[in-house]
């Protein structure tokens, strides 16, 4: 492609995703992401998102695109995060993770990125997890835990890990329902691990449940565990005395 400034490469980045643009999805998805400002939606949809960026991932020049944060459009945001999870050098790509990390500012973005040369590196990644998750960043914080969702409850798992997700102490529904999710996937594949926590009470009520309630929705969870699950269900107070 030759030389291209920052501003050229962005310039035809932003072309390509405004000509995929279909702005029925774009009203639809505004709606699921209201951290998001609307008008910064292009409304692109996540696989042809994806295949945007695995073409540019290839391009010499990317780099350009990397350091330029941050982006204008949500949907660029979720260009870089397609591009940042095909690095497949694990240093390269947990460099431009960290770069890129501050910079979300709603959890489809993160969620969406899940880079899979973590996979290969699950004692390496067991640091960054604990700084992550330590964060006081939102979606810093959420996506530490998703990291230890998606590689670390199957082979990789190990009893402390639960622990730190149940240590984490937020007030931010992104964070808390993150929490939720992690403990309702980790009963599906961990169940006696788990269990404790909340027969243990070791979640905040509202974590507690909404993880009970995810887990009842699960087609991996047995119908028995389902059942004794049912009767965990903590009883909420109203939030005022009957007058």
């Amino acid at each position: 492609m030759g030389q291209q400034t920052r501003e050229q490469i962005d310039d035809r980045i932003r072309t390509e995703l405004w000509e995929l643009q279909d702005k029925e999805y774009k009203d639809f998805h505004a709606k699921l992401i209201p951290t998001v400002p609307p008008e910064t939606i292009i409304g692109v949809r996540t696989p042809q998102v994806r295949k945007l960026a695995k073409k540019w991932a290839k391009d010499p020049q990317i780099g350009e695109f990397l350091a330029r944060l941050p982006h204008k459009y949500y949907d660029e945001n979720n260009v870089h995060a397609f591009i940042v999870e095909q690095f497949r050098d694990y240093g390269q790509c947990l460099e431009q993770t960290e770069r890129f990390l501050p910079y979300i500012d709603n959890w489809a973005t993160c969620d969406m990125m899940a880079p899979k040369v973590f996979a290969r590196h699950t004692e390496e990644l067991l640091e960054p997890i604990r700084r992550w998750i330590s964060s006081t960043e939102t979606y810093t914080i959420r996506f530490g835990i998703g990291m230890l969702m998606r590689f670390y409850l199957d082979d990789a798992f190990r009893a402390e890990y639960p622990e730190w997700v149940a240590e984490v102490r937020s007030e931010e529904y992104y964070v808390n329902m993150m929490r939720a999710w992690y403990f309702a996937t980790a009963l599906a594949k961990q169940y006696e691990a788990a269990l404790p926590f909340l027969e243990e009470k070791r979640l905040d009520a509202w974590t507690h449940n909404k993880a009970i309630q995810k887990a009842r929705e699960s087609n991996r969870v047995t119908a028995e565990h389902k059942e004794y699950l049912k009767g965990c269900i903590r009883r909420l107070r109203p939030p005022f005395p009957d007058t």
